[in-house]
């Protein structure tokens, strides 16, 4: 009985290593909201780095006992690499087989582009060539209005171009290929109105899945939230009313956020910061790719070792022991409604007082009370609409667990 449709989990949730290569500092596009705020064409990875970075990983087997493993490229675009990772999937390939590796039957290359160049011959040839072992993310915001507000090209005429046209073509390929595939939307202030016809619109294009999140700067004005939470409920009307809740989702609408947290029981940090990786073209490894330098506004990059010398646990150690208590508020910890605030530990290392990372950024705050008032919104009137269906609460919410346990190829 498929009545509702729930985020498809992630490829082994909970038992990957996600290990990042930073190809690249440069892109195409000079998108408004982006947090990495020191693009440049200037770093790049060479082999010899990348080489290095993954005999020292697949060296120290031990130190990474995780089942799994995601072999993340990020940049800038990192597709404005594409021989570069040819060369390193290769190559982690042959090693993982050489030494009998237990990621070796186990491991996904992963990609989050801009979509510009993703028909180029070599991307596709990449693509046939790890059918099996690759997911890719294409980032297409909304309408060719909301995309074209913020995701732009460079240019030095004074004059805006956006990306819309040279990504939306590629969006039927991707599909063909990737068909659970889903797409990653950013809200920013100067967007809060096209967020209901901007998820209506990737619907239409064939996307049936919409991860999208408010950034976490603190870029918000006075009012967004209330612009925000009209949006959201002018969206739920859209969903429930034309029935898309049965083939399509959106992340902002779960049944799991705003809800009181007990400190005991759930006490985890938020984002996977010191239990992933990052390695930078100088060889330096970071907890993730928020702590270097073309992340940062504010502080100094976060180094926790590098190719050469490998990882300094000790430096490595606060990471790991970051949680929700040790560093939100007193009033975060009591929030009746703090299930589902998210965080960026990169974020609060920026726009913290000092250089900790023990000081977590609440500036989204007021932007997920609007999206849990929404949410309630949501989720009553959908249960409302199945009750007259002759679906109880209790069958709904029994399927949504059957699908969360699919996974994404």
């Amino acid at each position: 009985m498929d009545r509702i449709k729930e985020r498809v989990k992630q490829w082994q949730s909970g038992i990957t290593r996600t290990i990042t290569f930073i190809v690249t500092q440069d892109c195409q596009l000079a998108c408004k909201y982006c947090y990495l705020v020191g693009k440049n064409d200037k770093h790049r990875m060479s082999w010899e780095i990348a080489q290095k970075g993954i005999d020292y990983l697949l060296a120290n087997e031990k130190d990474y006992p995780e089942e799994s493993v995601i072999w993340d490229f990020i940049g800038g675009e990192p597709l404005l690499e594409i021989d570069l990772i040819d060369k390193i999937c290769d190559y982690i390939k042959m090693e993982m087989y050489r030494l009998n590796h237990h990621w070796f039957n186990s491991y996904r290359f992963n990609f989050t582009t801009n979509g510009i160049n993703y028909n180029a011959p070599k991307i596709q040839k990449l693509i046939k060539k790890n059918n099996s072992h690759i997911s890719i993310s294409i980032t297409i915001d909304g309408t060719k209005k909301k995309h074209d507000l913020n995701r732009i090209f460079k240019t030095n005429q004074g004059k805006e171009y956006g990306s819309y046209k040279q990504v939306v073509r590629n969006i039927p390929l991707w599909l063909e290929q990737f068909p659970q595939a889903g797409t990653k939307v950013t809200i920013s202030s100067s967007d809060i109105p096209y967020i209901k016809e901007s998820v209506m619109h990737l619907y239409s294009l064939g996307i049936h899945e919409v991860n999208i999140n408010c950034v976490f700067e603190n870029v918000w004005k006075e009012g967004d939230d209330i612009i925000f939470e009209e949006q959201l409920m002018q969206l739920a009307d859209e969903i429930i009313d034309g029935g898309y809740y049965k083939d399509y989702s959106c992340y902002f609408f779960s049944e799991n956020i705003g809800k009181p947290m007990d400190s005991g029981k759930q006490n985890t940090n938020w984002c996977g910061s010191g239990k992933m990786l990052a390695l930078d073209s100088y060889g330096n490894f970071y907890p993730c790719n928020r702590f270097v330098d073309f992340s940062l506004r504010e502080k100094i990059p976060r180094i926790i070792g590098n190719v050469v010398n490998g990882i300094d646990k000790n430096k490595l150690r606060p990471f790991l022991s970051l949680d929700r208590i040790t560093q939100s508020k007193e009033e975060c910890i009591k929030c009746e409604v703090a299930s589902g605030c998210a965080w960026c530990q990169g974020e609060n290392y920026d726009s913290a007082d000092t250089c900790t990372i023990f000081q977590r950024s609440t500036a989204i705050c007021k932007m997920h009370k609007a999206r849990v008032r929404a949410n309630n919104y949501y989720w009553n009137k959908l249960y409302r609409k199945l009750e007259l269906e002759g679906i109880s609460q209790e069958e709904a919410k029994k399927h949504i667990k059957q699908i969360t346990n699919k996974e994404l190829c």
